[in-house]
C-alpha cells in the first residue's frame, strides 16, 4: 500500500488541461488542452521543454507510443496527427472520423492507433501506412475511452451508451457487452495480466470487473462524477479523479478509500501513474499536479 504527497506543480498552457500522460520511462510528460497545444514536460527540470501546433480546436487526448520517440494527439478538428518528437513536427495526419475524436491509443507495439469518435465508432489505424485497416461498431453513443489489452490482442472501449465493449483486436468482433454504469463510462484501463476492467462513470462510482468470474466490485465514495481512474503497478491500489475536485486512493481488495489528496481548485479532469507507481499526475485547471509515493 503507498501513500503519495505532493511535491511539483506544471504550468504552461493558457487554458484548462484535458489530459496529461507519463512517457514509457517515467521522465517527462506529454499534456493537451483547450488552447488547442500539445506539452511535453521534463520531470527533472520541473518545466515545459517542447510544444506542438498544429490542430485548430482543442486536443482531446495525446499519448507517447511504446519507443517514447513519438506521440499520437486527437481534436476536436475531427483528426489525430502523429508526431515526431526529436524533430519537433506533425509527420502524418489521420483523417476519416466524421465528428469530434475524443480518445487516440497506441497498441503495445506502436504498429496500430485506436481512435473514438463522437461518431460512436472505433477506427483501428495502421501507424506506417496512416490508413484505416478496420472499424469496431457496436457502440450506441460518444466513445469515451480505449485501450489495448498488454498482449494487443484485445480492445477495451466505453461509451456515454453506459457499456463497456471488449473486442478482439485483429477480428474486430466484439467479445463481451459490459453494462453495470448507469451513465456515461469516462474511462476504462485492463489490469496488467488483462484480467480485470477497471470502470469509472459519471454515476460517481468505480467498478471492476474480473473476466473469470464475470463478478464485479463497485467502489463508492466520490461525490460527483468520476472522470479518471488508474491501476498503480504493483500493489492492490487503484487512483481516481473526480468533478468533486480530489484525487482518491483505493484498496481494491477491501473497496475502500484509503488516501485524499487534495489542493485542487477546480474538478480534476484526468489522472495518470508513472510505470514504476511511485509518481501520479492530476490535471486541474491550468495545471499538472505530481505526487511523489512517501
Amino acid at each position: 500500500m503507498k501513500y503519495f504527497k505532493p511535491f511539483q506543480v506544471l504550468q504552461g498552457h493558457s487554458d484548462n488541461v484535458i489530459i496529461a500522460r507519463f512517457s514509457p520511462d517515467g521522465n517527462q510528460i506529454v499534456s493537451s488542452s483547450y488552447d488547442w497545444t500539445i506539452r511535453i514536460w521534463d520531470i527533472a527540470l520541473e518545466k515545459e521543454v517542447q510544444v506542438f501546433r498544429g490542430h485548430s480546436c482543442q486536443v482531446n487526448d495525446v499519448q507517447f507510443s511504446p519507443n517514447g520517440n513519438m506521440i499520437v494527439s486527437c481534436s476536436m478538428d475531427t483528426t489525430m496527427r502523429l508526431w515526431n518528437i526529436k524533430l519537433g513536427l506533425e509527420i502524418k495526419k489521420f483523417e476519416g472520423h466524421t465528428s469530434e475524436v475524443t480518445r487516440a491509443e497506441f497498441s503495445p507495439d506502436g504498429k496500430l492507433i485506436a481512435s473514438g469518435s463522437l461518431d460512436n465508432i472505433i477506427r483501428i489505424w495502421n501507424v506506417i501506412l496512416g490508413k484505416e485497416i478496420n472499424r469496431l461498431i457496436g457502440h450506441s453513443g460518444v466513445i469515451r475511452d480505449i485501450q489495448f489489452s498488454s498482449c494487443g490482442r484485445k480492445i477495451v472501449s466505453s461509451s456515454s451508451d453506459k457499456t463497456i465493449c471488449i473486442w478482439d483486436a485483429l477480428s474486430g468482433d466484439r467479445l463481451e457487452k459490459l453494462k453495470f454504469h448507469y451513465y456515461d463510462v469516462t474511462s476504462i484501463q485492463f489490469s496488467p495480466d488483462s484480467r480485470f476492467i477497471l470502470s469509472c462513470s459519471y454515476d460517481k462510482t468505480i467498478h471492476i470487473w474480473d473476466s473469470k468470474t464475470k463478478k464485479t466490485k463497485t467502489i463508492t465514495g466520490h461525490s460527483n462524477s468520476v472522470l479518471g481512474v488508474k491501476f498503480i503497478p504493483m500493489c492492490t491500489t487503484v487512483v481516481s479523479c473526480s468533478v468533486d475536485m480530489t484525487v482518491r486512493l483505493w484498496d481494491i481488495i477491501l473497496g475502500v478509500e484509503i488516501q485524499q489528496l487534495q489542493k485542487h481548485p477546480r474538478k480534476v479532469t484526468a489522472v495518470d501513474v508513472a510505470p514504476d507507481g511511485n509518481t501520479i499526475l492530476s490535471c486541474s485547471r491550468d495545471k499538472i499536479w505530481l505526487w511523489k509515493a512517501l
